[in-house]
């Protein structure tokens, strides 16, 4: 199976996964980026993968699910169009393959996320919750929630692959730099990521490991993080949920 980014609005990627001539799409906000790449490499469309029901995650259900393809997503009835509802330790054969679905409330509370064992691959399509460099904002769940949802994530192996959904590597760690300036596989990271932005490729996917060495949301037991988080909140702060929740709030307003 190989993975495809397509670039939709102006920083999402809906994910396409293809064996043979079939094609499971992941978050699909936009149609034409879908029916563009379907038709381009003569692909049929097999299924929709939801991870929680934001509008750029959504927006072309209906009009790709109109052949009556599968349409698996969180248990939200403002999602139009799930045939097939998942949450917490459910799983979905995809070519195949089991995906394993964990419930990742934070963002959003119905969020779900999709991870699998491709042979020697670990992947994992995480939405909005885990980014390269960074996770989503707290839109509807709790700093409590969104904290026990990157920990469930970061226990995946280290080199599962990461699928999120938006090209924010670079802002994030800009963000990361300044909470976290001593961390010199961040300093690496940070002109990679440059170079791979300048000739306009992905920094998607990244992976685990690498998130947990140089992203500053699963990095909150460090005690470089918690010095940053306290300076950022105005008085110290040391449990690690805590200084998550100080941080995401110093983010929101970087």
């Amino acid at each position: 199976m190989n993975i495809y980014p397509l670039p939709a609005f102006t920083d999402n990627y809906i994910w396409a996964l293809v064996d043979g001539a079939e094609c499971w799409i992941v978050d699909p906000g936009q149609a034409a980026p879908v029916t563009r790449f379907l038709a381009a490499h003569n692909l049929t469309l097999a299924g929709l993968l939801i991870t929680h029901h934001h509008g750029d995650h959504t927006g072309a259900i209906s009009e790709l699910s109109a052949t009556g393809v599968r349409v698996i997503g969180p248990d939200n009835p403002t999602i139009n169009g799930i045939t097939e509802v998942v949450g917490e330790g459910d799983t979905v054969d995809v070519f195949g393959y089991t995906f394993h679905c964990l419930a990742v409330p934070g963002h959003t509370l119905d969020h779900v996320a999709y991870h699998s064992e491709l042979g020697s691959r670990h992947v994992l399509f995480c939405g909005d919750t885990l980014f390269a460099g960074g996770c989503g904002r707290l839109f509807e769940g709790s700093p409590e929630q969104m904290w026990q949802s990157l920990g469930k994530l970061a226990n995946l192996p280290d080199r599962t692959e990461i699928y999120a959904a938006h090209e924010y590597t670079a802002a994030n760690l800009a963000f990361a730099a300044a909470v976290d300036p001593n961390n010199r596989q961040l300093a690496a990271r940070i002109e990679d990521v440059a170079a791979c932005r300048r000739h306009g490729i992905a920094t998607l996917p990244s992976r685990i490991g690498l998130e947990k060495a140089t992203n500053p949301f699963l990095r909150a037991t460090q005690a470089e993080l918690a010095h940053a988080a306290s300076k950022a909140a105005g008085h110290p702060i040391e449990r690690p949920v805590e200084v998550f929740a100080a941080l995401r709030a110093y983010k929101d307003r970087f």
